[in-house]
């Protein structure tokens, strides 16, 4: 499938622009992952205050391995040559392991807003991930807007103030930062594998994975206090299990085996944009002035550092 999703005729004088429709769902998919990703930060940040964190990842992992068994029969496993198992331990180990171990904790010391925008920074990320294990180039203005985002994430950091609803956002934000970089490695290895592996096969790897590597959080679930489960908790969980879990990696690793990994990381920076209006509307969260133009600076450096692949 060829990576672009418009394709021209000409006719005459005049320009005529035919959309195909095939070549625009892996575009759809990646849409719906990113905006789903979005909605995540604050249905986390409400299961963590209601319970521990690895109690969390458990359940949305149960939850999205129920989901998927009935059709792994369908996935065929003929794909595997001898010594994939070290590209296929360091893909789920990475994520969903790493990564959701993070974050989770993460959410409980920083807010839902602040850890969406961080969020923005794995396309930089990406591009540098690429520089070194794929010998791709890394241009200047990759490095300018790495410096920016950087340094908007800093700021974002530092000026954030312990409360009610961030509780230590200096720590919760470094924290996301390193499930960031689980995250874009990842998305390296997902895109490398994909091209003999079925994505929902790695979805479905990442997803057992990730039940096994949970699994104390069931035993933690059951020693823990009484926990009110109340409609909001019970619905954020089955968000998290069923359609980020697992539709949302799901439709991001089969939109990215269709498009070069660089351009997919791009439509991270819808993340931040939903997770910061989410987190108003559901959770209540505000940004201060400073840290508003720490979020915009993230933003655009990952924009200066992605116009090429615009």
């Amino acid at each position: 499938m060829k990576n672009a999703s418009i394709t021209r005729a000409f006719a005459g004088n005049g320009k005529r622009m035919v959309i195909d429709p095939g070549r625009l769902l892996p575009v759809a998919a990646l849409f719906t992952a990113v905006i789903l990703w979005g909605g995540s930060f604050a249905a986390m940040r409400l299961a963590v205050q209601a319970m521990s964190p690895w109690s969390v990842m458990w359940l949305r992992m149960a939850i999205a391995l129920l989901v998927i068994l009935p059709f792994v029969g369908r996935l065929k496993f003929d794909a595997y040559r001898q010594g994939d198992w070290k590209s296929l331990a360091p893909m789920v180990l990475f994520q969903p392991c790493f990564y959701f171990l993070l974050e989770s904790n993460a959410l409980c010391f920083t807010t839902s807003s602040q850890a969406g925008i961080i969020s923005a920074s794995v396309p930089i990320m990406v591009g540098i991930g690429a520089w070194m294990m794929l010998a791709e180039p890394l241009g200047r203005r990759t490095l300018v807007g790495l410096f920016l985002s950087v340094a908007g994430v800093a700021i974002l950091s530092l000026s954030g103030r312990s409360d009610d609803t961030a509780t230590n956002p200096l720590l919760g934000n470094l924290l996301e930062l390193g499930a960031m970089a689980c995250a874009a490695v990842n998305m390296i290895m997902v895109k490398r594998l994909c091209a003999r592996y079925n994505p929902w096969l790695l979805t479905a790897l990442q997803v057992f994975a990730g039940t096994l590597f949970f699994s104390p959080g069931l035993v933690l679930l059951l020693r823990e206090p009484r926990i009110e489960w109340t409609i909001p908790l019970i619905s954020a969980i089955v968000f998290l299990g069923a359609l980020v879990t697992l539709g949302a990696f799901g439709l991001y690793n089969w939109g990215m085996s269709h498009i070069p990994a660089s351009r997919a990381s791009v439509f991270i920076n819808l993340v931040p944009v939903t997770a910061v209006a989410i987190g108003w509307m559901v959770m209540g969260e505000s940004l201060s002035g400073l840290q508003c133009l720490a979020a915009a600076a993230v933003i655009i450096g990952v924009g200066i550092s992605q116009r090429r692949a615009r």
